[in-house]
């Protein structure tokens, strides 16, 4: 028996897939214009952000913490130290998966990020010592990144390629370039540094609460239904650990109270590059 088909049925199911593709393809058009679109506006706030942080800082105390790097060598020990341990253990003792151990990996021994920088500011810690160490932890991440995930992940192959070398150089760049004008303009004209100061921290305020709408309206909850408990878990603890080792290695060391508030957000690793978060589709770090 030779099934046949109505032409007219043929005809409505062609213009159903037709339309279903073409939405879709809108759909999808629309979704990478906006994130093209939210990406452009947070390296322009960032650059505003960045230059508001490098208002606050001084010649004279960077040239100190540059003369003077115990304060900085205690960083970098702690931020290429304490937190890659931290990340081996937890994807130890949750027993994560092979990609989610290598997310894990990658994030704990990425540098550190402005966002430590912010928070060092918001809890009056000291801005020199904050930028000093973020720029020298992602200039020293292009080679530690590699070595580091070389020693904590001998079960993978050709991990190299995965290193974000050009995100951490950009991210080394808008943090000199911003910062350098700031530092300029507090020297030259300080009048205006409280200003740029409160306009690019509210600027940064008001971002942060867009950004987290549009994201909780377009993203629908799919966050959390490609993420593991066990990794949530493991995300939510490995800043805390940063956090609470930096603050007591800084107390050790008898630092002052703005150097241990510093440290605390330094250890605790804010914020990582976003080129090496995990991957929602299970394949390998972009």
């Amino acid at each position: 028996m030779v099934a046949t088909i109505n032409p007219t049925i043929e005809f409505n199911f062609s213009s159903f897939d037709r339309n279903v593709n073409t939405t879709t393809t809108n759909g999808s058009a629309f979704s990478d214009n906006l994130d093209m679109v939210i990406r452009l506006a947070l390296i322009v706030i960032l650059f505003i952000t960045m230059l508001s942080l490098g208002c606050t800082m001084e010649i004279s105390k960077i040239k100190h913490h540059l003369t003077k790097p115990k304060g900085v060598a205690i960083a970098v020990g702690a931020q290429f130290g304490i937190m890659p341990l931290t990340a081996f253990c937890l994807a130890r003792l949750f027993q994560l998966g092979p990609m989610e151990t290598l997310a894990v990996l990658i994030c704990g021994c990425c540098p550190g990020g402005n966002l430590s920088n912010i928070f060092a500011l918001a809890l009056q810690g000291d801005m020199n010592l904050s930028v000093v160490m973020t720029t020298c932890s992602t200039a020293l991440g292009l080679g530690m990144m590699p070595l580091l995930l070389y020693l904590y992940s001998q079960g993978f192959s050709n991990l190299v390629q995965y290193v974000p070398f050009t995100g951490i150089t950009v991210a080394l760049i808008m943090i000199l370039v911003p910062c350098g004008i700031g530092v300029l303009i507090n020297y030259r004209v300080p009048q205006y540094s409280k200003i740029i100061i409160q306009v690019g921290l509210m600027l940064m305020l008001i971002s942060c609460v867009a950004i987290g709408v549009l994201a909780g309206i377009f993203d629908g909850g799919k966050l959390f239904t490609v993420l593991s408990p066990q990794l949530i878990a493991t995300a939510a603890l490995m800043p805390l650990i940063g956090f609470t080792c930096g603050y007591i290695l800084s107390t050790l060391f008898r630092m002052n109270a703005p150097y241990r508030q510093t440290y605390c957000f330094c250890g605790g690793r804010l914020s990582e590059h976003p080129t090496v978060f995990h991957n929602p589709e299970g394949g390998l770090p972009s």
